[in-house]
C-alpha cells in the first residue's frame, strides 16, 4: 500500500518513512521539498493520487497557542479536505499525551488539530505520544540565557521518536481506531535531570540550575498531567539508552 507521510522529514516522520518502507509499503513524503505545501495545499492533490493512508506528523516550532492553532488548523485541514478527493481511507495523525488536560500554549494547537481529524470524513486514528526522548536538547537550547543554561523542571515519560514512528507505520496499515491507546516510554524521568544529563553527554560542564518557570504549562507538567495513564502502551528505548546513541 502507498502511505503519505507529512512532515516527513521530521523528528518522527523520517522514523515513520523509514517503518513504511520496511513494512514493505510505499511512502510518500509530503513536505515542501517534494513540491507540498500544507498551509497553501499546493501540490497536495498530486501527491495523495493512488495513496491509501496518510499520517501527519507536520509541526510548528512555536509556544503560542494563536500560532500553533492557525497552523495546524490550515495545515491539517487542507491535508483532511485533499484526502477525501483522493479517496484515501485512512488519515492518522499524530498528537500528544495529556492536551485535554493542560490545554495551553503549543498544546493549545495540537488540541485544535485533532478536532480537525475528529470531524474529518475520512475514517481517522489519532496517537498520542509522551514527549521524544530529544525533547531534552530542545529545552537546553531553549533555556540558554546569555552563557547560563537553566533545567526546567517536569514530569515527563520520554519515548523513543523511533518507536512512535515505528507505531504510526503499523496504525497506517490497520483499520481506523479512532483514538488509539496512548504511547509512552517504559519509565518517568524528571526533565531538569534529562536536560542536564544531555549537556553533560554533549560536552557542557557549565553550571545549570533547576528551576520551576511559571506558566499554567509547566505548572500542569510539575503537577504530572503529561504522564500517560494505565492503559498506555509502553516503548522500550530509555533515555540514557538514547543518549548513548548519540555520536
Amino acid at each position: 500500500m502507498r502511505i503519505a507521510v507529512a512532515g516527513g522529514t521530521g523528528v518522527v516522520g523520517r522514523h515513520v518513512v523509514e517503518a513504511v518502507r520496511a513494512n514493505g509499503d510505499e511512502p510518500v513524503v509530503l513536505s515542501r521539498g517534494t513540491g507540498v505545501d500544507l498551509l497553501t495545499g499546493t501540490g497536495l492533490e498530486a501527491a495523495l493520487v493512488g495513496v491509501d493512508a496518510v499520517v501527519d506528523t507536520a509541526n510548528i516550532e512555536t509556544l503560542s497557542a494563536e500560532k500553533a492553532t492557525s497552523f495546524f488548523q490550515r495545515a491539517t485541514g487542507n491535508l483532511a479536505a485533499a484526502s477525501v478527493r483522493a479517496g484515501v481511507r485512512h488519515l492518522v495523525a499524530l498528537s500528544i499525551v495529556g492536551i485535554d488536560r493542560m490545554a495551553h500554549d503549543y498544546y493549545a494547537g495540537k488540541l485544535a488539530q485533532e478536532r480537525v481529524v475528529e470531524s474529518s470524513p475520512v475514517p481517522w486514528t489519532i496517537l498520542r505520544a509522551t514527549q521524544f526522548h530529544e525533547f531534552a536538547g530542545q529545552m537546553f537550547a531553549r533555556g540558554r540565557i546569555g552563557p547560563l543554561h537553566l533545567a526546567v523542571r517536569a514530569r515527563v515519560q520520554p519515548v523513543a521518536a523511533r518507536e512512535v514512528g515505528a507505531r504510526l507505520a503499523a496504525l497506517a496499515q490497520g483499520a481506523p481506531e479512532g483514538r488509539s491507546a496512548d504511547f509512552a516510554g517504559p519509565r518517568e524521568e524528571r526533565l531538569d535531570d534529562m536536560v542536564t544529563r544531555y549537556a553533560r553527554h554533549t560536552g557542557y560542564h557549565g553550571w545549570i540550575p533547576s528551576v520551576s518557570l511559571p506558566g499554567a504549562q509547566l505548572k500542569a507538567m510539575r503537577a504530572g498531567l503529561a504522564l500517560p495513564g494505565a492503559g498506555a502502551v509502553l516503548g522500550t528505548q530509555t533515555f540514557e539508552e538514547w543518549l548513548a546513541e548519540l555520536a
